[in-house]
């Protein structure tokens, strides 16, 4: 322990401490005065980045804008090209629906056409049927209906065609008899009646000898006149069967007449399917050819052997009727109607 006047010595204080502490304040300030600067150069910087960036996205939404108007025009032309199609498409749908229509209107004349064809050609032969006959034309007929028929390819005609096929089987089975063609061969042989030679007007053939008029003196020419004169005169002639049918002069006529009257006779029973008097008219007017016509004559001959063929014809043979075929096409008229 101290004693208590014992005088405690004053430290003395030495300028080194001073002077680091200005020397740390320099160094302090510099560091501040350095990050304010590099502080400063970052802040410029990011600012230029900032400027820049802010320019690249002005730039880019720029771009976007007009690439955005291009597309938007674009898509408005696409879309104004797009209705103009539509538009075209529905020009060409409703031409296409009016053209089908028209078809559709085509389609129905030309069957309403051929379903009356078909109709006339039945008409037709239930006519040459019951009114003429005529089987050929009749089969004919209904041939050509049943053609008509098949190119409509529609089943509602199945029953109509099935009538026309049995009708036809029908008219197929019924024997055949030519009336036109044996028409055609009477009225030929009427026309060549009044050409035939009679047995009784029958002259023999004259030669004529004599020599040509510019060789004969006029002696003989005057001779020769009077001779066929004397001859014209004078007429023999020789009958080889015992009755020849002698006829008063004049009366060749009448017996044409009256030939060409019994081949008209036979012509009318035929088309009205007499065969009664068809056959026996075939007959007379065949015994005449054989009494009264020169039968050394080629023509008369022939016309002999066209009697004879036409009298075994039968021109009484029942047709069958269409009436099934006509009760088919009514049904389907009335079937048309309902529609």
């Amino acid at each position: 322990m101290m004693p208590e006047n014992e005088t405690i010595p004053t430290p003395i204080l030495l300028p080194a401490p001073v002077a680091r502490k200005s020397s740390r304040s320099f160094l302090w300030s510099t560091i501040a005065i350095a990050a304010l600067i590099l502080a400063g150069w970052q802040w410029y910087e990011t600012r230029q980045k900032l400027d820049v960036a802010q320019q690249e996205m002005a730039r880019q939404m720029a771009e976007a804008k007009a690439g955005s108007e291009a597309a938007q025009q674009l898509l408005r032309q696409q879309l104004d090209a797009l209705q103009a199609r539509i538009g075209t498409a529905e020009g060409k749908l409703d031409e296409f629906q009016g053209l089908q229509s028209l078809y559709q209107d085509i389609a129905r004349s030309r069957e309403e056409a051929t379903l009356l064809e078909v109709e006339q050609a039945i008409t037709l032969a239930a006519q040459q049927l019951q009114l003429a006959a005529n089987l050929p034309v009749a089969m004919l007929a209904l041939q050509t209906a049943d053609a008509r028929l098949a190119r409509l390819e529609r089943p509602q005609y199945l029953p109509l065609r099935k009538a026309v096929a049995k009708d036809l089987e029908r008219l197929k089975a019924v024997p055949f008899v030519d009336v036109p063609g044996i028409s055609l061969r009477l009225e030929q042989l009427v026309t060549g009646a009044d050409k035939w030679p009679l047995a009784s007007l029958g002259r023999p053939v004259v030669k004529n000898e004599a020599l040509p008029a510019g060789e004969q003196s006029w002696w003989q020419r005057t001779t020769g006149s009077i001779w066929q004169e004397l001859k014209g005169l004078i007429r023999i002639q020789r009958f080889d069967r015992e009755e020849v049918a002698l006829l008063a002069p004049g009366q060749d006529l009448f017996l044409r007449e009256n030939f060409k009257l019994r081949l008209l006779n036979a012509r009318l029973a035929l088309l009205a399917h007499d065969s009664a008097i068809f056959h026996s008219e075939l007959k007379i007017a065949q015994a005449w050819l054989s009494r009264y016509f020169s039968s050394d004559d080629k023509a008369v001959q022939g016309a002999i052997a066209v009697l004879q063929q036409m009298a075994a014809a039968e021109p009484n043979v029942e047709l069958p009727n269409l009436s099934e075929t006509q009760a088919a096409l009514q049904a389907l008229r009335n079937t048309k109607e309902k529609r």
